[in-house]
C-alpha cells in the first residue's frame, strides 16, 4: 500500500492506494496518527541509543543521557523505545 499526500484549498488528504479491500481511502491529514517502526525510533535516538535487551518478559531499552545511563522498560520494544525517546526530548529541551 502506498500512501500519497494531496493537496488541496481545504487542507491536505492523505490518500491511500491498494486499499481496493478497506473501507479507508483517504483521510485528513489533521486526522492521522504517525505511529513509528521500531527501527525509525532507535533511529530518533541517534547517539543516545545504547542496547536493546529482553529480560524475561519485558524490553528494556538503555540510554545515555547527560553521560549517565538510563534504562525504559516497556511489555514491548516500541513502547520502551518511546519513552527512551519521550525522555531524550525532555533532556534536550532543558539545555
Amino acid at each position: 500500500m502506498t500512501v500519497e499526500s494531496h493537496e488541496f484549498d481545504t487542507g491536505t488528504i492523505l490518500g491511500f492506494n491498494g486499499t481496493t479491500e478497506w473501507a479507508l481511502d483517504s483521510v485528513a491529514l489533521e486526522q492521522a496518527l504517525w505511529i513509528p517502526r521500531e527501527d525509525q525510533l532507535r533511529g530518533l535516538l541517534g547517539r543516545a541509543f545504547v542496547s536493546l535487551e529482553l529480560s524475561e518478559d519485558r524490553w528494556r531499552v538503555t540510554v545515555r543521557q547527560e553521560g549517565e545511563l538510563n534504562e525504559f522498560e516497556a511489555n514491548d520494544a516500541e513502547s520502551a523505545y518511546a519513552d527512551a525517546l519521550l525522555a531524550e526530548i525532555d533532556v534536550s529541551a532543558r539545555r
